[in-house]
Parts: C-alpha cells; structure tokens; sequence
C-alpha cells in the first residue's frame, strides 16, 4: 500500500463511506451556475421562436396573391376560413419569455396569460383557455388548441373530444380532477383552423412554464401539433406514438418521460384506431407505476 492510500483509503472503501453516508450523486469538480444557464435558454428559446416566424413569414409570402374571380370563376365560400398571418413580433416574444419564467406558480401564470395581448388569437377569442386540472398533477396532457366549446367556457377539452379523454383517462384508474389539461395555444383560432408557427411560437414559453411549475411525472401529448412543438420530433402522431422520449427544460431539475397519443377528435372520426390509443393508455398506466 502507498502514501496515497494510506492517507485516502482504498477507492472502494471511500465509495462505502460515501454510500453510508447518503451520497447518492456525482457533482462536477467545477461550480455550475444555474443561473446562468437559464438566461442562456431563455436566449436561445428567443432565437428558435424568431426562427420559427421568419419561417412562417417565408411560406407566407411564398403564396400567390389571391386573384379576382373572373367570368366563369366561382366566388370564395363566405365561410371559407383563409389561414392568417402570424401577427406575432420579436417584441411579443421576449415578453413572452420574460412573464413565463416570472411566474412562481400557475395562478401567477394564468394572471401573465390574462394581461399578455402579444398572441393576435387573444383579439377573436370570447376567452382565456389556461388550463384544467391538478397543480400537483403527476401527469400532464397538452393538447392542440382551444374549439368552439372551450372558447366558451375557459375550459380545455369540454366539448366531444373532451368527454373521450374524459374516459381514456378513467380507463387507467384516473379521473380529470387527478392530471393537468392545457394546449399549445391558450385561445381559439377563427373557424377552428390549426393554429400557425407564430401562435404557437408566442404561447410556449407559458406552455413550457405550466410544466415546469406541475413537474410532473409524465408528460403526453395530445395530436400532431403538440408533439412537434413539445417534443420536437416530425412525422406522424401514428409513428411517433407508443415510443417514450424525455422532455427537459434547463429550469427542471431533471427529465420527465414524455410520448404522443392521438387527438380524441381524430379517434371520433377513425374509431378503428381506439384500440392503439387503448394499447397507448395501458403504456402509460405502466409508466407512472415506474415512477411513483
């Protein structure tokens, strides 16, 4: 035996000592300034989010200028819903990304949501759609945007759709009172129409900030555009689905499992698909029974 065990002791008996003593994490030799890091993100997050509007803009003004009907041609349908501008600037952005991380609790959240205009949505909507459930939820659903029924009573997932994840979430034992509802945008879009990039641009900061405040155990989203938006991953909800990912913000203290299941109106419309959105219930049922 050495100088050097002699004075430190054998590597396996300093690991007993420290397992005796509760140590059960490594932490870097060099200090880690968590502060710092989520300046760092909250930047970067304002970088991605005026990327995704310059992208918008682009495919916007890509399109042809709508031309007069001529002699033979049939005029529009009144009730043609004609897809919007994002309306969204690199100002309404940065307040977004300022008020979300001030938030200290979800009614701290909401009353921010309430007194932010930068989301043009906000000017059409008859109502706030924050969200619905438990702030200690072990299981958070985000969802795609606010419909006709929830932009009249405030409430997420209110309406058909609303009473079939109602009852997926009782087949695994639980009822609404026991997770978190919100969406990827907090008011409705005119006609219903898929809210665009900048819409769900200006609105994630708070949606990321309901997560982390719950920090739940499990994450789900609900349909294509918030799983491309929360989990950044592309293609289909039906390839993406059954398949667990992490989700993480630099203000979480650790990664929560996260995995998509189809939107209840798409289930309305596809029945046959009822069965993988079972399978995909019985997945999750499994995945908070590993994390208790």
């Amino acid at each position: 035996m050495d100088l050097h065990d002699d004075m430190l002791g054998h590597p396996a008996d300093i690991l007993a000592w420290y397992l005796d003593a509760g140590v059960d994490e490594a932490i870097g030799e060099e200090p880690l300034d968590r502060y710092a890091l989520v300046k760092a993100a909250q930047a970067q997050r304002t970088a991605q989010a005026e990327a995704m509007l310059k992208e918008s803009r682009t495919e916007q003004d890509a399109k042809p200028t709508p031309q007069k009907p001529g002699r033979g041609t049939p005029a529009p349908s009144l009730a043609q819903v004609r897809p919007a501008d994002t309306g969204v600037g690199e100002e309404a952005m940065k307040s977004a990304v300022d008020l979300a991380g001030a938030a200290k609790s979800l009614d701290e959240l909401r009353e921010a949501l309430e007194g932010f205009d930068g989301c043009p949505l906000k000017k059409t909507a008859m109502n706030l759609v924050f969200g619905d459930g438990d702030p200690d939820a072990r299981i958070v659903f985000i969802g795609e945007a606010p419909g006709a029924d929830e932009d009249r009573q405030g409430i997420p997932f209110v309406g058909a759709s609303g009473r079939l994840l109602d009852k997926m979430i009782g087949s695994i034992g639980l009822q609404r009172a026991d997770v978190f509802i919100s969406n990827t945008v907090f008011w409705r879009p005119p006609g219903n129409r898929t809210p665009n990039q900048g819409e769900i641009a200006v609105c994630l900061p708070f949606v990321e900030r309901i997560i982390e405040l719950i920090d739940p155990a499990v994450l789900i989203t609900v349909g294509g555009p918030a799983t491309h938006s929360l989990l950044a991953q592309q293609g289909s909800v039906s390839r993406l689905r059954g398949r667990w990912f992490t989700y993480e913000t630099p203000r979480m203290s650790h990664p929560i499992a996260a995995s998509a299941i189809y939107h209840p109106a798409y289930l309305l419309r596809t029945p046959a698909q009822k069965r993988q959105a079972w399978s995909d219930m019985l997945g999750i049922k499994a995945k908070l029974a590993e994390n208790p």
